[in-house]
């Protein structure tokens, strides 16, 4: 990746796009080691997340995630997801967040930020990317081709000025998937066996 240690930094991370390309490559992404990664590599002003949430449910498997990064240094913008059924008759959920990645990266490119980092491969992104870019930031994006199917639209890549394979940043900023609990249960026990007993003593 091409930065540098003056560059004013601001990620944009489309939560939904990048959780699907991380689990095509079969990893999980560590919020936290991300976040590091980027401050070593520049002056990060802001990284935004965006996300749509059920609302009136219960309990929702993202929330718990939410809740972290809002207490740890990210910028959340969230909104209602809408219901829709779709050709099946099956209930599905959307929720688009492209306008508000727009907006925000438009206003970041206005505030002095030098260098704009947005993960996602979504090609309907091109366009505001060649805007950003006529205002003076630079872009790198950040998604994968390696996946099946790929996840980074060509038009999106050839705009950016850097493109950054997913699949390279899972050492740095990835933790395996997690195993079924069946899986994690065995290898525990086996783990608790192979352990030498502690000294009394100790």
């Amino acid at each position: 990746m091409t930065f540098y240690p003056t560059d004013r930094l601001a990620l944009f991370i489309d939560g939904a796009n990048l959780y699907s390309a991380a689990k095509g490559l079969g990893f999980d992404i560590d919020y936290r080691k991300l976040l590091e990664e980027f401050r070593k590599r520049g002056v990060l002003i802001r990284a935004y997340y965006y996300t749509a949430l059920v609302e009136d449910e219960e309990y929702s498997p993202i929330r718990p995630l939410v809740d972290w990064l809002d207490y740890n240094g990210y910028s959340l913008v969230t909104k209602a997801a809408r219901q829709y059924t779709d050709s099946q008759g099956r209930k599905r959920w959307r929720g688009d967040m492209d306008v508000e990645i727009a907006v925000d990266m438009m206003e970041m490119a206005a505030a002095s930020a030098d260098h704009l980092v947005l993960f996602s491969g979504d090609g309907d992104f091109r366009a505001l990317v060649e805007a950003v870019q006529r205002r003076g930031a630079r872009v790198t994006v950040v998604s994968t081709v390696k996946s099946q199917p790929p996840m980074a639209s060509d038009d999106l890549r050839r705009q950016a000025d850097n493109f950054v394979d997913l699949a390279d940043l899972s050492d740095i900023i990835g933790r395996p998937s997690r195993l079924p609990r069946f899986i994690q249960e065995s290898r525990s026990e086996r783990h608790h066996e192979e352990e030498p007993e502690a000294d009394a003593e100790a």
